[in-house]
């Protein structure tokens, strides 16, 4: 199916530098010349000929592969023009990347003018507080408490120091509150688990709290519930801003809540699942940038499923590069119905937001047929509860569905820091359901 987007010819001049620079250029791309049909096609059919770029290739060609010849990565390094950066290896496997400052900052200002709110209000220079877990950005302190000056640095304030938001006092929530009213940020970045954590709390307490002028949502998916609990407590807008450590930001969403491509700094290519999977609107994207000059990344398999505004046209007048309905979550947070139909974290969470009650949920696929879906929940009438879950799950996944309800006092990120909403405990390959 042929999508109609709309890209400035800076856009494919773009492209094609990054292509033939990498190409002929970057030794990590040197093997992909063979997969080239040549100059005299589009450059499109050329992108598409390409073969995708994981995380394991990174690994394996890391540093030198990916800086174009006659670049000194370690002079560069010792100079600080860049630096290292991991990731969370939330996805796969974690891998070290070249972090250039000065681009990543670049590309975070060319997402802002793709959100009215964001665009009046950010300047560069802004005050801004991040709620995240500090093992993906931050200060780690998990033996004693940092002071407010110990996690400030530039104009950033970190609110949180501590890895397992399960273990959050009621002193430490209190003080987090508290610095929003002493630091007055303009933009409140946030990870949408740990927000609607600190939210529960605020209007539990009825705590009022400080009303930023946007609230930018990123590091997680954010669920349905998650923004149950944000309005309970904020009533200003809220963009969910999605990319990663490879490839900067790449969608934002706009002020009337669809995702546009920050296709200043990136380019983006659209491998649609199979009708019987949500094809042709709902497929993976693979990442390329532009403009990082220490960092070729393209075709980069980002592992998220994403959904393609099936009008192709934004109320907000943003109408040039790809725009989405809706991110539908990482690839392996996908499951499997009883009779082997793909589900994204989106459909799952469509589902289960009609339950009322429910603070945090997690599901889990054990095999085929056995799913596992752990609660956290005030609610007293239990039963009732569990029979609701099940049947929504069911409605889901198939009558021939096997589903358990475990209650728990609170959930635990991953490893990484981040937190799991849906997972199977088998492999799930994307390739196998592309068309």
């Amino acid at each position: 199916m042929l999508f109609n987007w709309i890209f400035s010819p800076t856009y494919y001049s773009q492209s094609l530098d990054v292509l033939e620079t990498s190409i002929n250029q970057v030794t990590a791309y040197h093997k992909w010349q063979t997969y080239d049909p040549g100059r005299e096609y589009p450059v499109d059919t050329r992108y598409t000929a390409m073969p995708a770029l994981k995380k394991i290739d990174i690994r394996n060609n890391f540093p030198d592969g990916f800086v174009p010849a006659g670049r000194d990565v370690r002079r560069a390094l010792e100079n600080r023009e860049i630096g290292l950066a991991s990731t969370s290896g939330s996805s796969d496997i974690s891998v070290t990347n070249i972090w250039n400052q000065k681009w990543w900052d670049a590309s975070e200002k060319a997402s802002w003018k793709l959100n009215s709110y964001a665009s009046k209000i950010a300047t560069g220079n802004h005050p801004e507080a991040i709620l995240a877990n500090p093992l993906n950005v931050g200060f780690v302190s998990d033996a004693i408490d940092l002071s407010i000056d110990e996690r400030r640095t530039s104009r950033f304030l970190f609110l949180n120091e501590k890895t397992n938001p399960a273990t959050w006092s009621p002193e430490l929530m209190d003080r987090m509150i508290n610095e929003l009213e002493i630091f007055k940020p303009v933009i409140f970045e946030a990870n949408p688990s740990l927000l609607a954590k600190l939210c529960r709390y605020a209007a539990d307490n009825k705590r009022q709290v400080f009303q930023p002028g946007l609230i930018v949502l990123t590091y997680e998916f954010p669920t349905k519930l998650h923004y149950r609990q944000f309005r309970k407590v904020f009533d200003i807008p809220i963009a969910s801003s999605y990319g990663t450590t490879e490839t900067g930001y790449v969608f934002i969403q706009c002020e009337e809540g669809k995702f546009h491509q920050n296709s200043e700094f990136c380019r983006v290519d659209f491998q649609p699942l199979k009708p019987e999977h949500g094809g042709p609107f709902v497929g993976r994207i693979l990442v390329t940038t532009f403009n990082n000059p220490w960092y070729y990344i393209v075709r980069f398999d980002v592992r998220d499923l994403v959904h393609i505004d099936e009008e192709g046209n934004c109320p907000c007048g943003r109408n040039c590069g790809i725009i989405l309905s809706a991110i539908e979550g990482r690839e392996i947070s996908t499951t499997l119905t009883c009779e082997g139909r793909l589900v994204t974290l989106h459909e799952l969470d469509n589902a289960l937001s009609v339950l009322d009650g429910i603070d945090e949920y997690r599901l889990e696929q054990l095999s085929g047929k056995a799913y596992v879906l752990h609660l956290v929940s005030q609610r007293s009438d239990r039963n009732i509860l569990t029979e609701e879950a099940s049947g929504l799950l069911k409605g889901v996944y198939g009558e021939e569905s096997k589903v358990s309800v475990i209650y728990e006092k609170a959930l635990s990120p991953e490893d990484s820091g981040k937190y799991s909403v849906a997972k199977t405990l088998f492999p799930i390959n994307i390739e196998n359901y592309l068309d």
